[in-house]
Order: structure tokens, then C-alpha cells, then sequence
């Protein structure tokens, strides 16, 4: 089977993208990183759904981006925004999608795997600058021009399946492919039990795809979405 490294970082759309890959009939190895993000408890949710999406390999790398700090995911100082805004929102971590995969294609290229995916999504998100087409493309060509296979005439392709999906399009591929959402995480700032805040981005927009997929949502509120 040809190998794929897949970015799971525990939420929805990263469990939706594994399950996907595994659907293609790839031999799937899961990368999550633990960056000092508040909401750590997502990844205790990453082993649940490595396990039982059947992965052949989980690596859980730490990488402490805490030390930047500038993002309310990482520097406890700021405030998890309840309400909706306007622009790149207080959560969105510095270049994180870009260290994020560099890492998994660094893991690729040691596995002999040259296909990575990723969850990101462009139309019902947060407006992360890392989460567009453009982004996507441009990395796939770095992954081509800066690594020894690439060189050597080996081709990387950077998969991000959900980019033109909406979230509730998300939701019900998932469901078709056998996910258990029950073991995701998605809140910025969960607590210690899983239990989601109801009131951040995550959740507003994870509560709302799941009524427009006319899904049950099996997450855990401490406050209604």
C-alpha cells in the first residue's frame, strides 16, 4: 500500500481528512504535535481516532510555540474570543500550518511516503491565511524544490480534501466513512474532560455544520452553541 502522513490534530475536520485517506487506500501514518496550545486536551482525542481509524503509526511531536506566544491558543494572557469579529481572528497561530507540515514532510521523506493531508478548510472557517488553496499549492511546490526526493525526481503532493467543502459537507462525508465524532475535540478552549466552552469560533461553526448536515452532534457543551 502507498504511504500517506496525515496532520491530526484531533478535531473534526483532521479526523475527516484521515478518514479520507484511508478511503484511498492508503497505509496511513498519523502526525499530531503538541505546540503548547491550551486546549492540549485534543490530543488525548488525536489517540482515540488514530486507534480507531486503525493507523499504522501515531508520532505525538512537542513543539513549543508557546515560547512565541501571540495567538490566544498559545499565550494564556489572551482571551479566547466569544464573539464573532471581523479579520484574522486572536487565534490563529503564527505560521503554524507551514512548521505543521514541514514537519510531516520531513516524516514523509524518512517513510518513502509522498503523499501528506491535512484538514484545512477555506469556506466555513476562521479566515486563517494557512488554511487557503494558494497556501497549499505553494507548499506542495516547496515540498518539490527543497527535499532530496524531490531532487532526485520523486514527486510530493500536499492533499487538503475539505478545502472547498462547507462544514456540514464535512460532517456527512465522515459519517459515510464510518468517523465517530464522539471522539473528536474542536473547542479552543476545552477542559480537562473534553468538555467544549459552546461560545468559541470551533464551536459555533462545528455546532452549526452539524445542524445544516442534519447529524446529531455528539459533542459535549458546557454551554449551548
Amino acid at each position: 500500500m502507498k504511504k500517506a502522513v496525515i496532520l491530526l490534530s484531533g478535531g473534526l475536520d483532521s479526523a475527516t481528512s484521515l478518514a479520507i485517506a484511508r478511503d484511498q487506500g492508503y497505509s496511513c501514518y498519523a502526525l499530531s504535535l503538541a505546540y503548547g496550545q491550551r486546549h492540549a486536551v485534543e490530543l488525548e482525542a488525536a489517540g482515540r481516532i488514530a486507534s480507531a481509524l486503525g493507523v499504522v503509526e501515531h508520532k505525538v511531536i512537542p513543539i513549543a510555540l508557546d515560547a512565541f506566544g501571540g495567538s490566544a491558543l498559545t499565550d494564556p494572557g489572551i482571551a479566547v474570543p466569544e464573539q464573532e469579529g471581523e479579520g484574522i481572528p486572536v487565534t490563529y497561530v503564527p505560521a503554524r500550518n507551514t512548521i505543521f507540515l514541514s514537519l510531516a514532510l520531513g516524516w514523509a521523506e524518512v517513510l518513502g511516503a509522498h503523499d501528506l493531508f491535512l484538514g484545512v478548510n477555506a469556506v466555513d472557517y476562521s479566515g486563517y491565511p494557512d488554511c487557503r488553496p494558494a497556501f497549499i499549492e505553494a507548499f506542495e511546490r516547496l515540498a518539490n524544490l527543497a527535499t532530496k526526493a524531490g531532487v532526485e525526481g520523486e514527486t510530493f503532493r500536499i492533499h487538503a480534501p475539505l478545502i472547498e467543502m462547507t462544514k456540514a459537507e464535512i460532517i456527512q462525508t465522515g459519517t459515510r466513512l464510518g468517523v465517530d465524532y464522539g471522539l473528536t475535540i474542536s473547542c479552543y478552549q476545552a477542559d480537562a474532560q473534553g468538555v467544549a466552552c459552546g461560545r468559541c469560533d470551533s464551536c459555533r461553526l462545528r455546532a452549526e455544520g452539524f445542524r445544516r448536515a442534519g447529524i446529531t452532534d455528539p459533542t459535549r457543551y458546557r454551554l449551548g452553541p
